[in-house]
């Protein structure tokens, strides 16, 4: 099927930089829709003025909510940063996998 063991690593190579660009790709969207996505942070502002206004009018039980509402928001924002971040790391030690592979069949630079 291969001719040889040079095709098999140039095959390895080429999938390794086809899996970095899907990576990158894929990050550069999470990263995109978490950053235009302003309906959190609107949703947040409306809970943290609701809780506000429950202290006021002596309402616990709608402080409580409105503050576990707010650390489950902020958690959400962070996952989908980080998930996007490690997305963009994990292309870049595909990136740096796949030259490594082709290293041996570049000719040498001046």
């Amino acid at each position: 099927m291969f001719g040889s063991g040079n095709q098999i690593v140039l095959i390895v190579a080429l999938v390794l930089f086809v899996l970095g660009v899907c990576s990158l790709i894929l990050s550069i969207i999470i990263l995109a829709r978490s950053a235009m996505s302003r309906n959190i942070q609107a949703i947040a502002d409306s809970t943290t003025k609701l809780a506000e206004k429950g202290i006021t009018d002596g309402v616990s039980g709608l402080v409580g909510n409105a503050s576990l509402l707010i650390s489950s928001l902020n958690d959400l924002s962070k996952s989908n940063t980080g998930i996007g971040i490690f997305l963009v790391f994990l292309s870049l030690v595909l990136f740096a996998a796949a030259y490594y592979f082709i290293k041996p069949f570049i000719a040498p630079l001046p």
